[in-house]
């Protein structure tokens, strides 16, 4: 946000700065991509860490992680479309199966104007190689893609969201109650990471406004 009201601040400022005021930053390290071969023997890894994509409805990715909602873990399912790193569809359940990441897949689908054209990658978890979610594919005529096996890099732009949002908005002890959670992550994807957080890939702008300039010049 400080970038964007206009003062330069570049990771050497922002690190001096912190170190000032006594602040530890959460960010992780990076990882040296893994190296992997073995694709799923009936869906192709087309998209092959093309994360970079020329507009918005052209390649959606999606994922699943797990939180924890008093008693049990409850998972989490969100797609996000690669133009911006949008978070553009999401479901909390306490089963991580295909009917919670097709809910997740229908609400982007729905929310995004039916788009054609479309691509979809993620990892070979069962709950996108079943029947059921290929077959919700299929009616929305969206081609699949999806990574090689135990190779989390090759859906890079999934696990780095993930990883933010358990660093700067979940509670370290997770949440209190399902309910607690839902809202939580509502409040973080619309609220916060699609309107408010600055992205490094879209130029430091949060993917509202990266979207919102595409369509300006478009």
């Amino acid at each position: 946000m400080v970038s964007q009201a206009g003062t330069p601040l570049s990771r050497y400022r922002a690190g001096r700065l912190m170190k000032a005021l006594s602040l530890t930053s959460c960010q992780q390290p990076k990882h040296r991509y893994k190296r992997a071969a073995q694709e799923h023997l009936a869906i192709a890894n087309k998209l092959d860490r093309q994360f970079n994509v020329c507009k918005p409805n052209e390649i959606w990715c999606g994922d699943v992680t797990y939180l924890w909602t008093g008693k049990r873990w409850a998972y989490l399912a969100v797609v996000i479309d690669l133009f911006a790193r949008k978070p553009i569809g999401w479901a909390l359940s306490l089963s991580p199966d295909s009917a919670l990441t097709g809910k997740a897949l229908t609400m982007a689908f729905e929310l995004r104007g039916m788009p054609s054209g479309l691509m979809f990658h993620s990892d070979q978890g069962t709950h996108y190689t079943s029947l059921k979610y290929r077959r919700l594919l299929w009616r929305y005529q969206i081609t699949q893609s999806m990574s090689r096996r135990g190779n989390c890099w090759d859906n890079a732009p999934m696990e780095r969201f993930f990883r933010s949002l358990k660093t700067e908005w979940m509670p370290s002890i997770g949440y209190s109650s399902f309910t607690h959670a839902k809202q939580s992550v509502t409040d973080y994807i619309i609220g916060y990471y699609s309107r408010l957080r600055p992205h490094s890939h879209n130029g430091m702008l949060p993917p509202n406004e990266a979207e919102k300039m595409y369509y300006q010049n478009y």
